[in-house]
């Protein structure tokens, strides 16, 4: 399902699929509709999603309504974004940041 940022939603029943077992590393925002910085990086990740799609796959997950994979990553502030690469967690941040700024930090893992 794609969201109206025109980033693609994932949840705990395709999770493994899309993002465990994706070719290219996986950046994952773990979100919530209440979330204000959530909406504040939306944009950012769908302009990344755009930009960066021949090195990596951007998706994200309501945490609200998939409690499953956000319980067995940890997760506990929102967004919080997740870099996957060969099906394990490489780096996680904490916040939204500007574009320029969180492709600065995903560098040395895509």
């Amino acid at each position: 399902m794609i969201k109206a940022d025109g980033v693609p939603a994932v949840t705990d029943t395709d999770f493994a699929d899309e993002v465990l077992r994706a070719e290219l590393p996986v950046l994952v925002e773990f979100t919530a509709d209440w979330c204000p910085p959530c909406r504040q990086i939306a944009p950012v990740l769908s302009a990344v999603a755009r930009e960066e799609a021949h090195r990596m796959k951007v998706v994200q997950i309501d945490v609200d309504t998939n409690p499953e994979t956000t319980l067995a990553y940890g997760v506990l502030s929102m967004p919080t974004l997740m870099v996957f690469r060969a099906g394990e967690p490489v780096k996680s941040l904490v916040g939204a940041r500007p574009k320029r700024r969180l492709l600065e930090e995903l560098a040395d893992v895509v």
